[in-house]
């Protein structure tokens, strides 16, 4: 029997589970779905290692997300055979890769973030219902009454009831089942006279997904997959903005577009330690292995792995030949087949330094992704369908190029920050990287907010952001932040009966709500740094 909560949040995410933590924390009931058999979205399901602001040591995040990654750093310094120089890095990244300074499995970050919940669960407070989709929604007189979620193991279908009802799906998926409007795709140049945006609105014009999985290598060994139904295809496609096959190490530096060679040694013989990764110096994606790498056997006692561990998250599996949302299932389809075509390309095809050709040593590594075939359990979802908010980010609120580097808007409803630049990855309408210099930047309140509907706020990327900022509004730490900050936002509401609207609206209930972001320890305004 499933409580009625205060609280619903639909999908387990990173900022699903975010705001059902700081609804937990205010004494509120909550009921947490999640749709696979992990939460934590795109540091488990999706294992993306997470993407962050060259800052994120020192501040530009809540209290909650930094506590978040020294639980991790604390997982690997408990139970792993640690270096002791390793051991002893306070600012330990576990896999030594370049594009985040805390690179790590995703199996450790399931650990950490059910751990969290625990006391909460414990405490009768918090269920949670992984593996149930949301199916349709009640809606009257612009209030949530219902949610009918579908139990994916059994076939059978539950309503869940709560005064608040959060979207921390992935796609926004809630929004179309509630009827909130929502926009997909690239909104039109003449709606916000962004300068990067099309000349008309292109709905299904999406960034293309991502079906991630990790590799081990060993050499002399031979692991190669069969051949995929459509290799034929992959191996042969040519995209008319790339400078050869997709399935080589040739592609665009996303931030100039000029081809640019990369590499692939795997297991280099370079300590890890000496690793340091900032994405405003250098994007880190040129060798290949050591890019998204999330265990690193040179951080260990000697012997302890015969293999580092990468993630495979690159310029060569992105898909976008499909919109992701309203196509899903074909969609996801033909991305599976794409990263599975390049692992058989690695295995036997791909260049190597020596003149040979091909990787057999490439292991497909299932128990780190937690999966029968080795891909990720769901795939990298870039942008979701987004609320027509209250407030609407814009690139005039972030590029560098149109603010200046000590410039972005300053909101007086700031819930949070953030910092990364707008990176777009190539997108279903046909579209390059579109990847521009953005500032640090504030979180208003009113994206959080619908124009029309009460009681449904996003937990995710689906706030009020545009085609073009999603692409800085949508990486771990600020999903993590709009999650956090909805789930306190709704039982703020609760405590005082009061609408997110009037919070939002009026100056003396917005101070009430902002002190307790302040107590919970949710930066909301940058100090003076600048953007790049």
């Amino acid at each position: 029997m499933i409580p009625e909560a205060d609280i619903l949040v639909v999908g387990g995410g990173l900022g699903g589970v975010a705001a059902a933590l700081a609804a937990c924390r205010a004494g509120r009931s909550v009921v947490l779905t999640e749709e696979t058999d992990w939460i934590g979205g795109q540091l488990t399901s999706q294992a993306v290692p997470p993407d962050e602001h060259p800052w994120v040591e020192q501040f530009g995040t809540s209290a909650s997300y930094r506590q978040l990654r020294e639980h991790i750093r604390g997982y690997y310094r408990r139970w792993y055979p640690l270096r002791a120089e390793a051991r002893a890095l306070p600012h330990l990244n576990p896999g030594a890769g370049r594009v985040s300074k805390l690179c790590h499995e995703p199996r450790v970050a399931l650990a950490v973030l059910e751990g969290m919940l625990a006391p909460h669960r414990a405490a009768g407070l918090l269920t949670v219902l992984t593996e149930h989709r949301p199916v349709a929604a009640e809606i009257d007189n612009d209030v949530v009454r219902a949610v009918t979620v579908e139990d994916l193991r059994e076939g059978t279908h539950r309503t869940l009831t709560a005064r608040y009802v959060l979207d921390g799906t992935e796609t926004g998926e809630l929004l179309h089942l509630a009827g909130v409007e929502y926009v997909t795709g690239a909104e039109s140049r003449a709606e916000f006279d962004e300068p990067h945006a099309p000349d008309r609105a292109q709905p299904d014009n999406q960034q293309g997904i991502t079906v991630t999985f990790a590799l081990s290598h060993h050499a002399g060994q031979d692991h190669t997959i069969d051949r995929p139904a459509d290799y034929e295809f992959w191996r042969s496609y040519r995209p008319d903005f790339w400078p050869g096959p997709l399935l080589g190490f040739e592609a665009p530096d996303p931030r100039t577009l000029e081809p640019v060679p990369r590499t692939l040694e795997p297991n280099p013989d370079i300590d890890p330690l000496a690793v340091r990764a900032d994405q405003s110096a250098d994007a880190g994606d040129k060798e290949l292995w050591g890019f998204r790498r999330i265990l690193a056997r040179g951080l260990h006692t000697e012997g302890a792995f015969d293999s580092d561990i990468t993630l495979v998250n690159w310029p060569l599996n992105d898909y976008w030949l499909k919109p992701y949302i309203g196509q899903e299932a074909e969609a996801l389809r033909e991305a599976r087949q794409l990263s599975l075509s390049l692992l058989h390309w690695l295995q036997t095809e791909a260049p190597r330094t020596d003149g040979g050709t091909g990787f057999p040593g490439l292991r497909l590594r299932p128990d780190v992704t937690g999966t029968t075939d080795g891909l990720a359990k769901a795939a990298y979802v870039r942008e979701s369908r987004r609320i027509k908010a209250v407030t609407t980010v814009t690139e005039h609120d972030v590029a560098i190029d149109l603010v200046g580097p000590r410039g972005g808007t300053r909101y007086r409803d700031s819930v949070g920050v953030g910092g990364y630049r707008i990176d777009l990855h190539p997108s279903t309408g046909g579209d390059t990287y579109i990847d521009i210099g953005s500032v640090p930047f504030e979180i208003p309140l009113g994206a959080l907010v619908p124009r029309r509907v009460r009681n449904l706020l996003p937990a995710g990327k689906n706030i009020g952001t545009t085609h073009i900022t999603n692409g800085c509004y949508r990486l771990h730490p600020v999903e993590w932040n709009v999650g956090e900050v909805a789930g306190a936002l709704a039982a703020h509401c609760l405590a005082e009966d009061v609408g997110p609207h009037e919070v939002q609206a009026e100056d003396k209930r917005f101070e009430e709500f902002a002190a307790v972001l302040d107590r919970a320890g949710v930066q909301r305004h940058w100090p003076d740094i600048r953007g790049y």
